[in-house]
């Protein structure tokens, strides 16, 4: 890409969902293209490219869907500039009296494979590959770091009463969106009052209490931080076996390694403050985790 080229950024998704005969996948016409695509669009100024995803399936499509697993991210050039579009894979949850227009005038539900023969581009297919290769998702968990709460050293009070900060309430306002995309039914946290601090925004807007757990807890002074990975760990596998969605929230120090030992091998996890993770599971096995 030549330097100072300004890179449009857009964000889509294969929305699925289950029939009598398998899986269909939904596709969009375009009648400006005269193309049949995955449904996908521009980010939004300042939206984050998962919003935006989830956005454009539901505008385009008419279909409000649970994103899951991060796909192949597709780049090309379009209209002289380069375009980077990232994908999700995403179960539909509903879908609405779909009505033709100038962007969009038809949609169809096919299986796969006739979805990636139908699709006017290769790059199109080459996603629709790669989403027909995951094992079924069962269960997400959307994995956050607690948010900004200021510094340590200059808290009198016990650490784990330490609250958030101005910056951290932002963050935590701003992570409340991309919870509640996957519409988890339980929030949990680590015990510090900033972990629960972070999750408030979400809990407000999905109207769910934030439960709270030492099993997410840091290692304390004496502690061992591989038993406290190990139970972090254990903790999101309990959440994904009992299936559908669930947020949670975690610390800096016992985050890492329990990413290790879900995803069993090493890797760089380290999670800033305000960030976090989109993890899909197949029954208590994480097939993949996604960094917000």
């Amino acid at each position: 890409m030549p330097e100072g080229e300004r890179v449009i950024r857009a964000a889509g998704g294969v929305a699925w969902r289950q029939a009598d005969g398998g899986v269909l996948v939904c596709l969009v016409h375009r009648p400006r293209y005269g193309d049949w695509s995955l449904p996908k669009g521009k980010l939004e100024p300042g939206e984050h490219p998962l919003l935006a995803a989830v956005r454009e399936v539901a505008e385009e499509a008419d279909v409000r869907a649970v994103p899951q697993v991060r796909l192949p991210t597709v780049r090309y050039r379009s209209e002289g500039r380069p375009k980077v579009v990232d994908y999700w894979s995403m179960r539909a949850v509903d879908t609405g009296g779909f009505q033709p227009d100038t962007e969009v005038d038809g949609i169809r539900w096919l299986p796969v494979g006739e979805a990636a023969r139908l699709v006017s581009y290769p790059h199109d297919a080459e996603v629709l590959t790669a989403f027909a290769a995951l094992p079924p998702v069962t269960a997400t968990v959307a994995l956050v770091r607690h948010a900004q709460a200021g510094q340590r050293g200059t808290w009198s009070g016990p650490d784990s009463a330490r609250p958030l900060d101005a910056t951290g309430w932002a963050q935590a306002h701003a992570l409340a969106p991309l919870v509640a995309l996957v519409r988890p039914t339980r929030l949990l946290s680590a015990s510090a009052r900033r972990c629960v601090q972070t999750l408030d925004p979400a809990a407000a807007l999905l109207d769910l209490p934030v439960e709270v757990t030492g099993d997410l807890d840091e290692p304390r002074p004496g502690q061992d931080p591989h038993e406290r990975a190990l139970a972090a760990a254990a903790c999101l596998a309990e959440l994904a076996a009992a299936g559908g969605a669930a947020g949670a929230c975690s610390q800096g120090k016992v985050m890492p390694g329990a990413l290790e030992r879900l995803t069993g091998r090493a890797g760089d996890f380290t999670t800033s403050k305000g960030g976090g993770w989109l993890l899909a599971f197949a029954a208590d096995r994480l097939l993949a985790a996604d960094r917000w």
